[in-house]
């Protein structure tokens, strides 16, 4: 994944102003079986924001509201402080993309026929892309190192290779504001590092990004800030800094941890062994 140019849509963010508002929501699948109880939540613009937790605790289900694909029971989503029934779908695509966990493609489209589906906002019924709309796609390709794959069935990818596709489509949309479900989900060491590189570049030119996390460590060397979920509600939130520490990550995952500095002062989370001294 390259350091080259970023399309200027997506630049001049990080306002401190609130990019995604979650006021008092609570939802769930099933009627009377909430996943997410009484639940509020704001994101600055400019933010790069974690989200971990134990399984089972809310965190897609807390992407699946804020993005407007999961209607709360109770409560309001507020995207750049409009409700979200405020926005036509055109609208919010422009604003707001997602990539979730998992993706099924429906047809065996190419690399970039499917990347160029993030294009869908921008283009008219039946129009064919402008010049734009293929610099958009181009740029995505770029960015995220898809280029020698342009020309390959999206079928015949690696789950890794489908994955990082699935993040160049949402980076056609130039948003302002880019959910990621697992976005290492499938991902090697190396092209973990890689698109997460990537994304700390975009947030530093002002890519407001939400992400959860299953690896505190890759939370912890990338996000700002940190929300921890546990039960379908807040655990904590704050500073990377604040949120991991020792006795906060144990209760949340009722299990030891050790947390320490590594030597670029960041944190680290290293799993405990609980059965040491019982192995034959």
């Amino acid at each position: 994944m390259s350091g080259a140019s970023l399309p200027v849509a997506w630049l001049a963010r990080g306002d401190g102003m609130a990019a995604i508002e979650l006021c008092r929501v609570t939802v769930g699948y099933y009627p009377g079986r909430p996943v997410v109880t009484d639940l509020s939540l704001s994101v600055a613009g400019g933010s790069f924001c974690g989200i971990i937790g134990p399984n089972g605790s809310g965190k897609t289900t807390l992407l699946r509201v804020a993005s407007g694909a999961l209607h709360p029971q109770s409560g309001e989503v507020l995207v750049d402080g409009r409700p979200l029934g405020a926005w036509t779908r055109r609208q919010l695509a422009r604003t707001l993309a997602v990539v979730p966990q998992l993706t099924v493609p429906p047809f065996a489209f190419t690399v970039r026929e499917y990347v160029a589906l993030g294009r869908t906002p921008y283009v008219a019924p039946w129009a064919r892309l402008t010049a734009a709309d293929v610099e958009a796609v181009d740029g995505a390709l770029q960015a995220t190192g898809l280029e020698s794959l342009a020309s390959r069935p999206v079928t015949e990818l690696s789950g890794g290779e489908l994955q990082q596709a699935s993040v160049a489509r949402a980076l056609a949309q130039q948003p302002k504001i880019l959910l990621l479900d697992e976005p290492t989900a499938f991902l090697d060491p190396a092209h973990c590092i890689q698109l997460l590189d990537l994304l700390a570049r975009l947030n530093r030119q002002g890519l407001t990004i939400l992400a959860t996390f299953h690896d505190l460590n890759l939370a912890a060397a990338y996000c700002r800030e940190i929300v921890a979920v546990k039960g379908g509600r807040i655990f904590a939130a704050g500073s990377t800094e604040d949120v991991f520490s020792k006795d906060l990550l144990e209760e949340l995952f009722e299990t030891p941890l050790l947390v320490e500095d590594d030597p670029q002062g960041r944190r680290r989370v290293i799993l405990l062994r609980t059965d040491v001294g019982n192995v034959a």
